[in-house]
């Protein structure tokens, strides 16, 4: 809808001022670049799609889209869609290629751009196809957000957002809550709130309403989460887990939330894909700010604290492609979403994920008689 309602003005010309009176008329045209491969992950499978076939589709390219391996039935769901709906053939092509082929089609001079969401390995070996064969890429991987409780921050609200935004989707998002950086002066009672709300958390059917807490995507990924707190417990942290046991059946992880995470400890600079939390007990605003920029990462985070002013202070110091204050990060078609670092590059999303695969081209009409 967001881009159906605003498309067209996106496209519009737009006028430059030239200073030189004999340049005539300058403006720039903006032009689709043609088609674009999109390789896209599993942990939100259908909106994960939209978010990027709605912008280039309106921006007049077509795409040839690459889902994750284990959601192959939402793939074909939404290429049907897009059919159903009346679209023309080859405007949206799903394919189900390995990686081999996908560097292959990567290198077609017909693909023009190439765009990502995933994992800093399969970010790092598109983003090197797509330069060796000059084409222009975007980046869309990890995050490790910050979420700083200063020290005058409404500590209830606080924690209970901080259940949310780490735990939503069993925290297998990109944008979670993952680091809760808290001042010492409200660190224990945080503390008490956060325990209690992620031991109110219920594990149970993802399909069902009442759920708080879904299963991990796989096996693999259950195994890959509890060797990464196995590693950081190795090296110095002490974890805890909370609430009460998880079942069995499938993949569910339970809610652990790691402290002492010395700054030699390799999990400090992990992404943990899961609900396991890292808490960081700092002394001060200057602390908070140290330890939210110690991460390779930098996609989202968040700032909590009764002084607006402060907390977009503070905002402006963290390193980081999006921030927000007292609340976690946000997700809006009408917000624009991309990190820095090892999060990637580009952006998604409003005007400027729409610019992101366009020729912005300059065009200038000059009359005939103009002086030389």
């Amino acid at each position: 809808m967001y881009y159906a309602q605003h498309a067209a003005k996106f496209l519009e010309p737009q006028p430059l001022q030239v200073k030189d009176p004999n340049a005539g008329r300058v403006y720039l045209s903006r032009e689709p670049l043609g088609v674009v491969y999109a390789i896209e992950p599993w942990n939100f499978p259908y909106y994960q799609l939209a978010r990027v076939a709605g912008p280039q589709l309106a921006a007049g390219n077509t795409m040839i889209v690459k889902h994750a391996e284990n959601v192959p039935q939402a793939a074909l769901a939404f290429e049907k869609l897009l059919a159903d709906a009346g679209a023309p053939k080859g405007v949206y092509t799903n394919v189900f290629i390995s990686h081999e082929l996908s560097n292959t089609l990567i290198a077609d001079q017909r693909v023009r751009g190439v765009a990502l969401t995933g994992s800093e390995r399969a970010g790092a070996a598109v983003a090197t196809e797509a330069a060796k064969n000059l084409k222009k890429s975007t980046l869309e991987l990890g995050g490790a957000d910050a979420f700083i409780v200063l020290d005058d921050a409404d500590v209830d609200k606080a924690a209970d957002w901080a259940v949310l935004g780490r735990h939503w989707n069993a925290g297998q998002v990109c944008v979670s809550s993952k680091r809760l950086i808290v001042d010492d002066s409200v660190y224990d009672r945080f503390m008490d709130r956060y325990r209690a709300g992620v031991a109110a958390l219920k594990a149970g059917d993802p399909m069902d309403r009442s759920t708080t807490l879904a299963p991990l995507s796989s096996d693999g990924a259950a195994s890959r989460l509890q060797s990464q707190v196995e590693q950081a417990i190795a090296n110095g942290a002490k974890a805890e887990q909370v609430g009460d046991p998880v079942p069995t059946q499938g993949n569910f992880f339970q809610p652990t939330i790691l402290t002492d995470i010395a700054p030699d400890n390799p999990a400090r600079h992990e992404e943990f894909f899961g609900p396991v939390s890292q808490v960081y007990r700092v002394s001060g605003e200057e602390e908070a700010i140290k330890v939210a920029n110690d991460s390779p990462y930098g996609l989202g985070g968040s700032v909590f604290t009764s002084d607006p002013d402060r907390g977009e202070r503070v905002s402006q110091q963290v390193d980081t492609g999006m921030i927000f204050v007292n609340h976690p990060t946000g997700v809006k078609a009408d917000i624009p979403f991309g990190g820095v670092k090892n999060s990637g590059y580009g952006h998604e999303l409003i005007d400027l994920g729409f610019n992101e695969f366009l020729n912005i081209k300059v065009i200038g009409v000059t009359d005939i008689d103009a002086a030389f």
